[in-house]
């Protein structure tokens, strides 16, 4: 019934900007955290941001300083902001959705979006 839809993805050069969207979908009362992952080729998914509540965030090493997660809490909504990316940031970012709870009084976890490539070119 939850549903995730990322945008934003594309190709950029190095140094460029990347503003990333998801939006969750369905009946919905609260989400507790929202994220990114990502997943390069031949490389295991991981962690870039995660945003519990409206501030609590914390960051991969390899990105901190540059992007920033955000969350409308009203919309369902979390952002990244991606700023002096690199040719190693190029991966497909997917959205994730934790502690969900439902208008049904039911509680959902783990939904991913479908995801959204990334390219920096050097």
């Amino acid at each position: 019934q939850v549903q995730l839809v990322e945008s934003g993805g594309g190709l950029v050069q190095a140094g460029g900007s990347l503003r990333l969207s998801c939006v969750a979908s369905g009946r919905i009362s609260s989400i507790n955290a929202m994220g990114w992952y990502r997943q390069a080729p031949g490389k295991q998914r991981e962690l870039v941001a995660d945003c519990t509540g409206s501030s609590n965030t914390i960051y991969a090493d390899a990105v901190k300083g540059r992007f920033t997660i955000s969350r409308d809490i009203a919309r369902n909504t979390v952002y990244l902001q991606m700023n002096s990316l690199k040719p190693e940031d190029t991966a497909v970012y997917r959205c994730n959705a934790r502690g969900i709870r439902t208008t049904a009084g039911l509680r959902e976890s783990d939904y991913w979006g479908q995801g959204t490539q990334v390219t920096v070119s050097s």
